[in-house]
């Protein structure tokens, strides 16, 4: 009988993973139960129960105290009998008396049973809230099991959690049996087990499937400073690098955009915008308008506001579809962003010409940038040279002017542009850079 007992702990253990220490406890406690009911007692504080973890024998004995005449049988033992156990006894001694959990009532034993089912539901609950509770704000997979009302629910294999009809992308659909990633919102103890509330809209969600396809971020050399999402349509994140050699947004990418389309497909196409973080708020702004051009940026750290002006043409792209764009970048910097065609700048006065960009001495102002410029390039005598000397002009009367090869044609000087046909590099001028 106990190895069989030995064997079903063993067995529980395993499945259930509770530990056979509990199970073990929950044993003696019946047996106590199951010596009250039998006795009639409220209390049976004289009953001890002994259990051998080892090999789960056990016994069951009343600590009787010897007396002349008994008056309790269950905490008293006359002396006669006393002496049949050991001849030693004397009055006032504590005498063991075993009791035998076989003569115990069915109802007792019931009782002794219910009790020890009750132990292990209870462990049970325990032990799959800790388990699930320390996944609380991580990604888990789940498989789809059923729709509740406009809810699904999904199991995650030892239980099953809630899809809330808000937390679901919008237009997305989901098969019975189908295996989705999802983002732990919240666990809850109740006393049918833990209540799970899962999300597939939350931000967090990206991260986490990014830092399971880039190493970099699991490992803490690629951070992820910030992330604005719309949830089936788009999601722009933020990168920095803690290490000079590294590349954030080429790390999240992947080779041939590997990593990042491994994210885009769990999220059934949902586009993600990868811009590098930077500490100056005008060069995040800026990043984060991508991909619009940008000719200038006024922050105001402050009162978390910013204005920006792109070229009349880039103006609805910076904006987006249906003010998308501008209000992901707002999102993700955290400022109130204004954005104004260049014409509608220069009416208004928040565009200046070239000659207002500098200080009295003659050093760029704060907040002001201009689109293309060379580490080493400079201004000399209506002259522009490049690090290759590939860009340049003879005179500042609103020409229009070619590089040396005749390849990109450049705006005028009076409006300070220098873009090439193919691609433009958004950079703050040097303060070292001069007139």
């Amino acid at each position: 009988m106990n190895n069989e007992l030995f064997e079903a702990l063993t067995i529980l253990e395993r499945e259930k993973n509770i530990s056979k220490g509990t199970l073990l406890e929950a044993i003696r406690q019946s047996l106590l139960q199951a010596c009250k009911n039998h006795y009639g007692k409220t209390e049976a504080s004289n009953v001890v129960v002994n259990i051998d973890p080892e090999t789960c024998e056990f016994e069951v004995y009343a600590e009787k105290t010897v007396v002349e005449q008994v008056q309790d049988e269950l905490s008293e033992i006359s002396l006669t009998n006393a002496k049949l156990k050991n001849s030693r006894y004397e009055l006032g001694d504590i005498v063991r008396v075993e009791i035998k959990s076989k003569e115990f009532g069915r109802i007792a034993t019931q009782n002794a049973k219910n009790v020890i089912l009750q132990k292990i539901r209870e462990e049970e609950r325990k032990v799959l809230y800790n388990e699930y509770y320390e996944k609380e704000r991580d990604i888990v997979t789940g498989i789809v099991q059923r729709r509740i009302g406009r809810n699904i629910s999904i199991n995650l294999g030892k239980v099953d959690a809630i899809l809330n009809n808000e937390e679901m992308i919008k237009g997305e659909t989901y098969q019975l049996n189908q295996r989705i990633k999802l983002y732990v919102l919240e666990v809850k103890d109740t006393p049918k087990g833990p209540k799970i509330l899962v999300s597939r809209t939350h931000p967090e969600l990206v991260k986490r499937l990014f830092e399971m396809q880039v190493s970099e971020v699991h490992d803490g050399t690629v951070e992820i400073k910030s992330i604005a999402r719309e949830p089936g349509s788009r999601t722009k994140i933020a990168v920095w690098s803690n290490n000079p050699d590294v590349d954030p947004v080429g790390a999240c990418v992947g080779l041939g955009g590997s990593r990042v389309n491994a994210v885009v497909e769990e999220l059934n196409g949902e586009k993600i915008d990868i811009i590098n973080w930077d500490e100056n708020p005008a060069l995040l702004i800026e990043n984060a308008l991508s991909p619009a051009e940008v000719i200038y940026v006024s922050a105001d750290a402050d009162d978390k506001t910013a204005t920006v002006v792109v070229p009349d043409l880039q103006l609805s792209l910076a904006i987006g579809k249906e003010g998308q764009n501008a209000r992901l970048a707002a999102k993700l910097t955290g400022f109130k962003i204004d954005i104004k065609s260049e014409t509608e700048a220069r009416d208004s006065g928040d565009l200046m010409d070239e000659d207002e960009y500098y200080d009295e001495d003659g050093y760029y102002e704060d907040g002001y940038y201009e689109e293309e410029y060379y580490e080493d390039g400079n201004y000399e005598d209506g002259e522009y040279s490049g690090v290759d000397g590939d860009y340049s002009y003879d005179s500042a009367d609103g020409e229009t002017y070619e590089d040396q090869d005749g390849g990109y044609v450049q705006e005028d000087y009076e409006t300070s542009k220098f873009r090439q046909e193919e691609e433009t590099y958004d950079e703050p001028k040097d303060p070292e850079i001069q007139e």
